[in-house]
Order: C-alpha cells, then structure tokens, then sequence
C-alpha cells in the first residue's frame, strides 16, 4: 500500500511537467523493488487518474466542446485535437512492443532525461516569437507539427508533456497556450494508450490487487489536480530552463549510480 502511494504521488507530480512520468515511475519502481508485470500493469492503471484531474480541472470547456460540436470553433479544436493525437498513436501501435522490450531501463531513460533538458535549454534560447495566446487559435499545420513533436515522446525518458510543450512553441503557441494545449491532447493519447496497455496485461491482475490499484488511482489523481493548477500559474511568469536543470542533473545521477 505504501508503494501505491508513493508512485501515484510520482506519478501525479511528474505525469504533466517536462519532466518524464515514465522514467519517474521506472526508476522509482526498481528503488522500490516494484517490478513484477503486476507493477507494470498498475504504473499503467494510475496514469488514467492523473488523466482525469485534467478532465475534471477542464470540465467546462470539455462540456461546452461536446456541446458546440457543430459549430466552427468546436469542429476545429476538436480535428485539431484528432491531427495532434494520430501521429504518436500510428507510430506507437507499431513499435509498442519493440520500445517496451528494448528502451525500458534506467539508462536509456537517464539518457533521455540529460538529452530532453538539454533540448529544452536550446529551444528556449532559440524560440522567441510566438503568435497564439489561445488553443482555439492553433491551426490544423500547427496540430499535425505539435502531433510529430509528440511521437518522440515514445521514447521512454523523453516526456510527452515535454515534446508536446516545447513542440507548440516551437511552431508558434505561446507558454500558456502550449501548455494548455499538451493538456488537452493528453486525454486521447493517455487514455488510448492505458486502455491498449491495460487490455493487453488483464490476465496479470486479481481480486486482491484492487484496492492498491485504487488507492494509486485517487492518489495520482489528487497529486495531479495540484500540480496542474500550480503549473499553470508557474508558466505564465517563468520559462522552462528550471525544469531542464533538473533533467540533466537527475538523469546524470540516475545514470553514474546505475552505470557504477
């Protein structure tokens, strides 16, 4: 139980930061000693509760989307949500098996952490102009550049809402609308990608393994609602250089005390 709640509060934390909540999760389950295909299949099971809290924050714009479908606005933000989400889904149906055989451990995940804060310096030192302040205003061009973006994400380590973030702002969306923006696109990509997982390891769970099952859940999804809030306010005001120190700082430590 205290393993539960210790990687849904990771899980919570890291799922909507540039920070990787895979990695987070595959190198707190091996200091944990949580490793079975059982571990595996609740790390997947919990980031569908870190997903909702971004449902239940966005309630109202959700709730006015499946109202105004129909309508121009709607019709947009929800094709462009669909661009944005087939790339990553294309790309990970096909090498699903492969990455999660092969690319899986602690050393290519502290490889890409060092990579990605590496990146995220780069970009926002080189990016400085940017055109859209709101999600309803990306175009279909900046969808489908944001959906690639996505894809490398694939790679465990990267962060998918660090190659969603930094992605946006590299075809023109502001930090908010970005952010925002990973936020929404996260629902069709998680949810499709937990269900795929969770569908594929079902034989692995039992009875008994519900109620950890379900105290990670609620604990990834109250951890989750904090942090989004929090992180919302922070990018309004801050750039993203902190959060590329800490990439490259943790992944060299993750990678001298596995490599020694």
């Amino acid at each position: 139980m205290l393993e539960a709640i210790i990687l849904g509060i990771v899980e919570g934390i890291t799922e909507f930061l540039p920070i990787s909540s895979t990695g987070h999760l595959i190198l707190a389950g091996d200091l944990l000693g949580f490793t079975s295909d059982t571990a595996k299949t609740f790390e997947v099971f919990i980031q569908l509760g870190a997903i909702l809290a971004v449902v239940w924050l966005y309630r109202d714009k959700l709730s006015s989307s499946i109202k105004g479908i129909g309508t121009d606005k709607t019709n947009r933000f929800l094709l462009n949500l669909l661009i944005a989400f087939l790339p990553a889904a294309f790309f990970g149906f096909l090498l699903h098996s492969f990455i999660k055989r092969h690319l899986f451990n602690t050393v290519t995940v502290a490889i890409a952490l060092i990579v990605g804060g590496v990146v995220i310096f780069v970009i926002e030192k080189v990016v400085k102009k940017s055109v859209v302040k709101d999600v309803d205003d990306v175009s279909f061009k900046q969808a489908l550049g944001i959906g690639m973006a996505q894809t490398l994400s694939l790679f465990p380590g990267v962060s998918r809402a660090g190659a969603t973030i930094m992605g946006a702002m590299c075809f023109g969306l502001e930090r908010k609308a970005a952010t925002e923006f990973s936020f929404f696109l996260a629902i069709p990509t998680m949810f499709a990608a937990t269900s795929y997982d969770l569908l594929k390891n079902l034989h692995y769970l039992s009875m008994k393994d519900v109620p950890i099952f379900a105290v990670g859940f609620l604990v990834s999804f109250i951890s989750a609602f904090l942090v989004i809030k929090a992180f919302l306010g922070f990018v309004t005001k801050h750039n993203f250089n902190a959060f590329a120190v800490y990439r490259i700082v943790f992944g060299a430590v993750v990678l001298f005390y596995y490599i020694n």
